[in-house]
Parts: structure tokens; C-alpha cells; sequence
């Protein structure tokens, strides 16, 4: 008779008899199942919770050790921002040398290097040929305003911005064909890949620091606020997760929870708004630098720091309330430092983790590198100039605007014909 399959069988997909011998499915053979799309592994959600600071174990030595380095920061910081424009140039200027150090390190390889003697002095070459081309281009109206009274240093000041461009292109060309004769026939790869990871160092640092400097000197106010949210974001948001976090918010980044990301963007909308007021009552902070000295500033602060009374309900306290009109732009200013700027943290994340390395550097302790700390800041500085120039900046023409293009284009024997010109006309009119 044939054999009738019994529902237990049919179920473990074995079919017809068990030849002798051979153990029974439901005994000794594991039956295989398609693991579901939707079963998520226990080790992973294990790791995912061991990850979150909430339950770190060492998170309260890792916390004591941050502030007091966030703290040391600070000081720094506010004594640079009291000394002035200039020597918060300075500190960028360290930073980027930092980065970049950090970042020609991460995929050097000692052998490779002791083989091409001089190439890592190849990469400081592009680094400081592409300083001289994106500072020369953003500060030159600056440069030229502080040497005017001296009519030898002017000419010179002035050829060297004219021809700025031309020295540039003429600094990278050496440097490349510097990079052709030293190539080696067992290192091309090597060399290639070094000369292309060097140029993708100078875009990231290069153009996002020159937009900071730029900020800088359209008024400090502009460089401040936008850096102070971002580390009011970074802060807000490691305090939220640290006493909150539960819920994981991106697997690039494992500590990050939804808690933190909502808490901080909360806080840095707040500061954001407060801030703005609070800095727009000085001076220092907002009026543009039009050159590289370093004396006390004074201007008028304009409609955007003037502060409009707004009529409140009847059934409210206060029947009024002052705002700036700057306040409402830094509430622009504080949405994208909280919900787009992170984004930046999170691509250094995925970068970290596609080379199996931690941080970019341990200069900073409890921080990581100076990569690790900028990588938020530079898409905020971006962000920031590009905000100004769109939604601030008056493009009307003015006085100063047209003595900027006379001083960059004219020489000093045109701009003294110039001056006869203008006398000439305005003899006439009177």
C-alpha cells in the first residue's frame, strides 16, 4: 500500500519512509527556515542598547573628562572673539592645519612613505597653494584697505591681488608636475590614490573654512552665532541622550538617539532666538570689518539690530514686546543647525566606520580630533554665508562698494586722474 504522509510529516517536509539509519528530521536533522525580512536579530538589538550612553558604563568619567575639555575650548574661544577678526583668522587657520594633518595621516602607509621621500612635503604644498588662492580671493578688499597709506606697499599689495590667480595656477602646476617626477613604478597606485584623497582633503577643508573667514568679516556676528548653535546642538543633544536616550536614531552613528536629536533641536531653536538679541546689542559683534587691523569698531547697526515693539493681546501680561528683526533669521539660522547640519556628524560617522577607525585624531581630549569637533561646523558656515548673502546683505550699491572696485582696479596714478575727474564735475554743477 502506499505510504500516507501524516500531517506532523507534511509540516517538517519530509516525505515517503525514513530509510533505516537515517535519523528522523524532527530528531537529529535541524529543519532550515528563510529567515523573515521583518526578524531582527537579538545580538543586534543587544548592541544597538549597549551602544546608547544610557547604559554605558563609563559614561560618567567620559562625561567629566569632555567638559573639562569643552570648558578649556570655551575660554579660548571668547578671549580669540574679544582680541578680534584677525586672530579669529588665526585660530581657523590652526584648525585647518590640524584637519588637515589629521586627515593626510589617515591613509598613509609608513612603508609606501619611507620609499617617496618628499611626497608628504607635496601635499602641505597643495594645502598651502589652495590657502593662498581661497583667502587671496575672499580678503583682498581687506588687504588693500590696510596698506592704502603707503603708496609702495599699496603697489605691491595691489600686483599681487591682480596677478593673485596667475600665481596660484602657477604654484599648483609646479606642484603637479612635481607629483609626475617623483612618480615610482611599484608605488603608482599608492601615489594616485594619495594625490586624489589630497585634493578631496582641500575641498572639504577649503571650501567650507573660506566661507567661515568670509562670515568673519561681514561682522563676528555672523561667524558667532551660527558656531554657537552647533555647539549648543552637539552639547543639548549628548546631555539628552546621556540622561534620556533609549531610542536609537541612525546606525551610523549608534550613541545617537531620537530623544537627543529632539531635545537639542528644541534647545538650539530657543538659543537661537535669545542669542540673537543678546549679540546684537554690541558693536564688535556686528559691524563688518573692512580691513585687517584690529582697533574698536563703530557703525551704525541697521535695520536688521534695531529693535520693533510688537502689540501683544489684551488678555497678556506684557501689552508689548521688543524683537530684531535678526532674531527671526536666526531662527532660520537655528533650524538648519538642528535638523540639517547633524547630517554632516553623521556622513564623519559613515566615512569612520567605512575605515574602521574611531576618531580622526586625539588632540582634543574626550572630543577626538579637530575633524571630529568641524564637521558640523563647516556645513553651518556654508549655510550661513550663503543665508547672508540671499536674505541679509543690502545689494543696493553704495560709497563703499564703489571705493572697494576703485582701490582693487584702478592704480594709483588712475585713481588720482580719478580725483581731478570728480573735482571737475562737481566745480561744474555748483
Amino acid at each position: 500500500m502506499p505510504h500516507v504522509r501524516s500531517a506532523a510529516e507534511r509540516e517538517n517536509g519530509s516525505g515517503g519512509d525514513v530509510t533505516p539509519g537515517t535519523p528522523s528530521p524532527t530528531h537529529g536533522a535541524r529543519v532550515r527556515q528563510r529567515k523573515r525580512s521583518s526578524d531582527v536579530p537579538s545580538d543586534v538589538n543587544k548592541t544597538n542598547s549597549a551602544n546608547l550612553l544610557l547604559n554605558d558604563q563609563n559614561k560618567y568619567k567620559s562625561m567629566l573628562i569632555r567638559t573639562y575639555s569643552s570648558l578649556w575650548m570655551m575660554a579660548g574661544f571668547v578671549f580669540l572673539i574679544y582680541m578680534g577678526h584677525l586672530y579669529i583668522w588665526a585660530m581657523v587657520v590652526v584648525i585647518q592645519i590640524f584637519m588637515a594633518s589629521e586627515l593626510f595621516n589617515l591613509l598613509r602607509k609608513a612603508n609606501e612613505d619611507r620609499q617617496l621621500p618628499g611626497f608628504r612635503l607635496l601635499n602641505w604644498h597643495f594645502f598651502f597653494t589652495a590657502m593662498l588662492f581661497a583667502y587671496g580671493r575672499f580678503l583682498s578688499r581687506q588687504l588693500v584697505n590696510t596698506v592704502t597709506s603707503d603708496k609702495l606697499l599699496y603697489k605691491l599689495v595691489s600686483g599681487l591681488i591682480k596677478y593673485q590667480m596667475f600665481i596660484c595656477y602657477f604654484l599648483y602646476i609646479a606642484g603637479f608636475v612635481w607629483f609626475i617626477l617623483t612618480l615610482k613604478k611599484k608605488a603608482y597606485k599608492y601615489q594616485f590614490s594619495q594625490y586624489a584623497w589630497t585634493h578631496m582633503i582641500l575641498l572639504m577643508v577649503f571650501a567650507q573654512s573660506s566661507f567661515t573667514v568670509a562670515n568673519i568679516y561681514e561682522g563676528i556676528f555672523w561667524f558667532l552665532l551660527p558656531a554657537s548653535l552647533i555647539a549648543i546642538n552637539d552639547v543639548a543633544a549628548y546631555f539628552f541622550g546621556f540622561f534620556f536616550g533609549k531610542t536609537p536614531l541612525i546606525k551610523l552613528s549608534p550613541k545617537k538617539t531620537w530623544e537627543g536629536f529632539l531635545g537639542a533641536s528644541v534647545t538650539t531653536m530657543l538659543s537661537a532666538f535669545v542669542l540673537a538679541n543678546f549679540m546684537g546689542h554690541f558693536q564688535w559683534l556686528t559691524c563688518p570689518r573692512k580691513d585687517l587691523s584690529t582697533g574698536w569698531l563703530h557703525c551704525d547697526p541697521g535695520p536688521m539690530f534695531t529693535p520693533e515693539s510688537y502689540d501683544l493681546p489684551g488678555w497678556i501680561r506684557w501689552r508689548e514686546v521688543t524683537i530684531m528683526p535678526i532674531q527671526w533669521h536666526a531662527l532660520a539660522l537655528g533650524l538648519f543647525a538642528s535638523i540639517i547640519a547633524p547630517f554632516g556628524g553623521f556622513f564623519a560617522s559613515g566615512f569612520k566606520r567605512a575605515f574602521k577607525f574611531k576618531d580622526f585624531g586625539d588632540s582634543i581630549p574626550g572630543h577626538g580630533g579637530f575633524t571630529d569637533r568641524m564637521d558640523c561646523q563647516m556645513v553651518m558656515a556654508v549655510f550661513a554665508y550663503i543665508y547672508y548673502q540671499s536674505f541679509v546683505m543690502v545689494q543696493d550699491l553704495s560709497v563703499e562698494t564703489i571705493l572697494e572696485q576703485i582701490l582693487r582696479n584702478l592704480t594709483f596714478e588712475e585713481q588720482h586722474d580719478l580725483y581731478e575727474q570728480l573735482g571737475k564735475l562737481l566745480t561744474r554743477g555748483n
